[in-house]
C-alpha cells in the first residue's frame, strides 16, 4: 500500500536553504514554485523545502540519506562546510561525528534552517 516517503522540510529563509543544499549538498530543485522547493533524488525519492517561520523548531532527526561510504560522504560535506554534531548521550555517543549502533553507523548535520539531517549507512 504505501510505496515512496517524500520528506517535507521547513525554512524561514528558502533562498538560504536553496543555496546550502546547492553549495554544500550539490542538489538543486527540479520545481521551484512560490513558497516551495521540490527536489527529486535518483531511486524515485524526493523532498521539499517550503517557507515558514516555524522552521528550526524540531529537535528530532527530519530527514537521512543511505549511502555506501558514510566516511567518504562526511569528508566531502566537511570540505562544503558541512559541520556533523556530536553526541555524548545514553544510548548515543558519536566519534568524529559517527554514532555506530551494531550494524549501522549514522552521522547527523543541520541546515542553515536548522533541520537535523542524516547520513545512515548499512540498513
Amino acid at each position: 500500500m504505501l510505496n515512496e516517503a517524500h520528506a517535507v522540510l521547513p525554512a524561514s529563509d528558502l533562498k538560504r536553504a536553496q543555496d546550502f543544499y546547492h553549495t554544500a549538498l550539490g542538489l538543486d530543485p527540479d520545481d521551484v514554485q512560490a513558497g516551495n522547493l521540490v527536489y527529486h533524488l535518483g531511486s524515485g525519492s524526493a523532498f521539499e523545502i517550503y517557507e515558514t517561520s516555524n522552521a528550526g523548531t524540531a529537535q528530532n532527526t527530519q530527514m537521512c540519506w543511505i549511502t555506501d561510504e558514510l566516511e567518504a560522504d562526511m569528508a566531502r560535506l566537511r570540505e562544503r562546510g558541512v559541520t556533523f554534531e556530536d553526541y555524548d548521550n545514553p544510548g548515543l555517543k558519536t566519534q568524529n561525528g559517527v554514532a555506530t549502533m551494531g550494524d549501522v553507523k549514522a552521522a547527523w548535520f543541520r541546515d542553515t534552517e536548522g533541520n537535523f539531517l542524516c547520513l545512515t549507512q548499512g540498513m
